[in-house]
């Protein structure tokens, strides 16, 4: 099943016009609360420099970039935890992603209402971290009651699954996320079937005005200084729906006419890489070179899984080279030659960059 990322915020925000650019999935975005209310999915190409330079250097037939999945999830509102605005449904969407993209309007537009009334960044931040909260909440206290009845029942089971169920729900209490708290691996092992909305990892964009794409406007620094520089991406989701609809030789043109380094939807996805923990091989196979993600971690047999179950099942061994060194060298055959080609068996981890062959039999 693949990893993904809800894309979560107020009603008219910007989430849509986000995600369309993100994926070309064309979901409705329009100027009225809730024009989404159902999820929408669709996949984002990962910028990749290695990628391309394997591109030239090897010169494929086809090239294939690694791609993660964002979820288009319809606006929360305050009270959503109690069920307003679909609250409920809409809470369960973002329950099933594996991490958070959360927009916060920074422009002022009077033709794009605002569900608030005005436009006040860290108040809207807070109205939908405390559904987030609310909705935890309620879930903790469920799951609370079964353990004390479990415990009163049978005095060994679930005692340390109830210990970090009553600290989250202290910690949640005072306002303070789940991922705040600090918990342990076996912490959160212990409480992983609850998919606690404030235990994913998230990032905030600040869906900036095109006028403010130079500068840092208020609603900008007041999310800053609330969330960190190193969780907050600024864009201007206007200016990324143009970028989108460019063709590709014309946007790096458009991006150094603005003074860009990369655009605000490359910061995006590759935030999202990191917030899912995930990394890059790359596999050579029948004249096509294909980026694959896997979460840090993975060993080779699951890495082949990714891309045939068979591979897994039938895995003998896989023959790994560096992209350093594949770049360096120029050639499959070279780095062969230069004996930099490695066999690894089943415990070998991927490393990020790492350009295999899977060897198998089923």
């Amino acid at each position: 099943m693949s990893l993904s990322i809800g894309i979560i915020g107020l009603p008219n925000v910007g989430k849509s016009t986000l995600f369309n650019a993100l994926t070309q999935a064309g979901a409705e975005a329009s100027n009225y609360p809730f024009c989404t209310t159902d999820q929408n999915v669709g996949m984002a190409e990962v910028p990749d420099e290695r990628l391309e330079e394997l591109n030239r250097i090897l010169e494929p037939t086809e090239c294939i970039p690694a791609t993660i999945q964002f979820v288009d999830i319809a606006g929360l509102v305050r009270g959503a935890s109690m069920g307003e605005g679909l609250g409920n449904k809409f809470l369960g969407h973002i329950r099933s992603c594996d991490a958070i993209i959360h927009i916060v309007r920074c422009f002022e537009d009077r033709n794009v209402v605002h569900v608030e009334g005005s436009i006040d960044p860290v108040r809207d931040m807070e109205v939908v971290d405390t559904e987030l909260a609310m909705a935890d909440l309620e879930t903790i206290e469920r799951q609370v009651v079964k353990q004390e009845k479990l415990l009163r029942t049978n005095p060994r089971m679930g005692r340390e699954r109830l210990e970090v169920l009553l600290k989250i729900r202290d910690f949640l209490e005072k306002g303070i996320p789940a991922r705040m708290i600090g918990l342990s691996e076996d912490e959160v092992e212990r409480i992983k079937e609850y998919n606690l909305l404030t235990l994913k990892p998230v990032i905030y964009v600040a869906n900036i005005a095109e006028e403010d794409i130079k500068v840092e406007n208020e609603g900008m620094v007041r999310i800053r200084n609330r969330v960190g520089g190193e969780n907050l991406i600024p864009i201007s989701a206007k200016i990324e729906e143009e970028i989108s609809e460019l063709p590709v030789d014309e946007r790096k043109t458009f991006l150094v006419e603005l003074e860009l380094e990369r655009s605000g939807l490359d910061q995006i996805v590759l935030a999202g890489y990191r917030l899912l923990n995930l990394i890059t091989f790359y596999t050579t196979a029948n004249e096509k070179l294909r980026a694959w993600p896997v979460v840090r971690g993975t060993k080779a047999p699951q890495a082949a899984g990714k891309i045939h179950s068979d591979m897994e099942r039938g895995f003998i061994r896989a023959e790994v080279v560096a992209y350093s060194d594949l770049a360096r060298h120029k050639t499959l055959a070279a780095v062969h030659q230069k004996g930099l080609v490695r066999a690894e068996g089943k415990g070998y981890e991927v490393q990020d960059g790492d350009v295999i062959h899977f060897l198998f039999r089923v």
